[in-house]
C-alpha cells in the first residue's frame, strides 16, 4: 500500500510540521494529563511500529492516550496530517554528519547504514511516497545531511542532485527488503526454509527443462552460493535469517558499486 503525503489542508499542515502557531493549551477534565501534538505524535508512531500502517486511525491514536479521536481533532485536524507529522518526526532519529572530503566515501557508507536501519525500524515509513515530500524540518534536514556529504566529493550541483535521487530510493529499497524478509513468516505462517523446500521441489517437477529455458539464472547458480560477509563478518551475522542476510549483503555490494562510479565521476572531472 502506497500512502502519499501532504493531503491535509496546506497551511495547516505546514504549520503543524514548523509549529509555527501555538499548540491548544487547554485539556480535558479530570487530572489527565494534557493532550499535545507532540503526545499525539509519538503515541500515533508507537501504534504503527507495532502493528503497521493500516492499524493507523484517529479512533486507534485515541484509545492508546485514553481519549476519544474527537479530543485529538482539536490537536491535529485529521488523519492525512498526523502522517505528515508521524513521517517528519521520525526523520529526527537520523543523525547529521559532518562532511569529510578526506574520507567522503566512509561518511556516505555510515549515511547508508543509518538509513537503512532507520527505515527497518519504522518500515511503515516505506509506504509514504516520496513523489510528494512532507517538507517538515527533519525530513529537510536529512536531505541537507546527503547534500552536504555529497558536495564534499567534488562533484557539481547537478550530479549532486541526481546522486540524492538514487541513493535514497537505492537504501529505501534495500530496507524494504530487509523489513519484508523480515515480516513474511509471520505474515504468512510458514518459514522460509518450508516455503522454498515446497516450491524448489514442484518448480523442479513440473519445469524439468528449467536450466535449459533460463541458462544464465542457472548458470549463476551453478558457480555456487556467494558468501556472505567476506573478511570480517558482523557481529552476530549467522544468526540472522537467511533472506535478511541475503539483503543485508545486496545493500552492501550494491552500495560499494554506487560509491566506485562517484570516484569514477570523480576521477573523470578536469
Amino acid at each position: 500500500m502506497v500512502v502519499f503525503a501532504g493531503q491535509g489542508d496546506p497551511r495547516r499542515s505546514l504549520s503543524l510540521l514548523w509549529r509555527a502557531d501555538a499548540p491548544p493549551t487547554r485539556g480535558g477534565p479530570g487530572p489527565r494529563p494534557r493532550l499535545s501534538v507532540d503526545a499525539i505524535v509519538a503515541a500515533a508512531v508507537a501504534l504503527a511500529d507495532e502493528e503497521g500502517m493500516g492499524a493507523l486511525s484517529m479512533r486507534a491514536v485515541g484509545d492508546r492516550l485514553g481519549r476519544t479521536a474527537m479530543a485529538l481533532y482539536t490537536y491535529v485536524p485529521g488523519k492525512s496530517e498526523l502522517l505528515d507529522l508521524m513521517y517528519d518526526a521520525v526523520h529526527a532519529e537520523l543523525p547529521r554528519r559532518e562532511p569529510d572530503p578526506d574520507d567522503w566515501r566512509g561518511a556516505l557508507t555510515a549515511w547508508a547504514g543509518e538509513v537503512l536501519e532507520f527505515y527497518v525500524r519504522h518500515p511503515w515509513a516505506l509506504q509514504v511516497s516520496q513523489a510528494r515530500p512532507v517538507l517538515g524540518p527533519h525530513e529537510y534536514a536529512g536531505l541537507d545531511t546527503l547534500v552536504t556529504l555529497l558536495r564534499a566529493t567534488g562533484l557539481p550541483a547537478g550530479a549532486v542532485r541526481r546522486l540524492v535521487g538514487t541513493l535514497f530510493p537505492f537504501v529505501r529499497g534495500s530496507a524494504q527488503a530487509v523489513a519484508d524478509a523480515r515480516l513474511a513468516a509471520a505474515a504468512t505462517g510458514s518459514s522460509d526454509e518450508e516455503w522454498w523446500a515446497a516450491r524448489s521441489a514442484a518448480l523442479l517437477e513440473l519445469v524439468p527443462d528449467f536450466a535449459e529455458r533460463f541458462p544464465a539464472v542457472s548458470g549463476l547458480e551453478a558457480e555456487g552460493p556467494v558468501e556472505p560477509y567476506p573478511g570480517n563478518a558482523p557481529e552476530g551475522a549467522e544468526a540472522v535469517p537467511y533472506p535478511e542476510r541475503e539483503a543485508r549483503e545486496t545493500f552492501r555490494v550494491g552500495l560499494g558499486v554506487l560509491l566506485d562510479g562517484i570516484e569514477a565521476a570523480r576521477a573523470d572531472r578536469p
